[in-house]
């Protein structure tokens, strides 16, 4: 069973690269998508926000 977990594949908070590994994407490619949406929407930085206290650590 996969489990959504902050790795050490972080640069901020670690959402994308705990994203990227449970859903096998490149992080890189999330990052730009929280970006464009944070640019053009504006939700991009309230989500990242939410995920980052949402998920857990891996240590």
């Amino acid at each position: 069973m996969k489990r959504l977990r902050k790795n050490q594949n972080r640069m901020i908070f670690g959402v994308c690269g705990a994203l990227g590994v449970y859903f096998n994407v490149d992080p890189t490619i999330l990052r730009i998508a929280f970006a464009v949406a944070a640019i053009a929407y504006g939700t991009g930085i309230l989500v990242y926000l939410i995920l980052a206290i949402v998920i857990p650590s891996e240590y």
